[in-house]
């Protein structure tokens, strides 16, 4: 590694959505951008690199040939993830399992691949990318919540291990943000009532969705300053606050929301 050498970052989901506004934010300030996914980016000027994150192997490979190609590795962003909605009772084991290997191992994938590196090389940020699911209670779509809050208290716990070797680690708990995640719920799987309606749901939940450039700003700037856990926008910081304030409160907040959002399946 040289004083020449320019940044690097390694971001996976990078091809669409906040993956995409990361990588062209990062692009921006010069640093020298990987996108993984599973298909390549309209931006041909980055480099890309055909990744599973459900593979550990296929990570760490990408991860490393980073490393190997520019002596360094400065940035990880844990991004891909998938949307998985509907009724619990209707859900498959499926529809758990498919959400835990990309959401959550896709994660565990890109640290174990990472973290090491960073340890040797004194210096490093894994981003880790949750939800507000992973903050406050989000009903209708039990695995994915339970995936984000999973990559919190794993990025949190991490952050706190990390600082000793120099690393820094941030997760971020982005509201409901206009990208294709919404019309692509349950992907590659059975679509129940409200997984299907994703979109028009964040928005009645939301107001309106979040301009995903908007959201790939914030998290810049809480990157810059080593921020713990980024929320944007205003919305959900707001709404972290007060599920804090009052769990309780936060939970029956959520159950009014569900009979506006989504009235239980008829039974026959």
């Amino acid at each position: 590694m040289t004083r020449s050498s320019p940044k690097t970052a390694f971001v996976t989901g990078g091809a669409s959505g906040i993956g995409r506004a990361l990588a062209l934010a990062l692009s921006a300030k010069g640093v020298a951008v990987t996108v993984a996914d599973l298909v390549p980016p309209e931006a041909p000027s980055m480099e890309y690199a055909e990744v599973d994150v459900t593979s550990a192997d296929a990570v760490r490979a990408a991860v490393h040939q980073v490393r190997q190609r520019y002596g360094r590795l400065d940035f990880v962003f844990n991004n891909a993830g998938i949307a998985v909605g509907g009724h619990t009772e209707e859900l498959t084991l499926d529809h758990w399992n498919r959400t835990i290997d990309v959401n959550l191992r896709g994660v565990v994938h890109g640290v174990h691949a990472a973290y090491p590196i960073m340890i040797e090389q004194g210096f490093g940020h894994i981003v880790n990318t949750a939800s507000m699911a992973g903050l406050v209670p989000a009903p209708l779509m039990l695995p994915y919540t339970a995936t984000k809050h999973a990559v919190v208290g794993l990025s949190t716990a991490l952050r706190a291990e990390a600082a000793a070797h120099g690393v820094r680690v941030s997760v971020v708990c982005p509201g409901f943000t206009d990208t294709p995640l919404l019309d692509n719920a349950n992907p590659g799987l059975p679509y129940t009532e409200t997984g299907a309606r994703a979109r028009s749901a964040a928005v009645r939940a939301q107001g309106r969705l979040y301009p995903v450039e908007s959201l790939a700003a914030d998290i810049m700037r809480g990157v810059a300053r080593n921020q713990a856990i980024i929320v944007a926008p205003a919305s959900g910081r707001l709404a972290w606050r007060g599920a804090r304030l009052s769990p309780g409160g936060a939970i029956r907040a959520a159950a009014l929301a569900i009979r506006r959002v989504s009235p239980s399946p008829k039974r026959t």
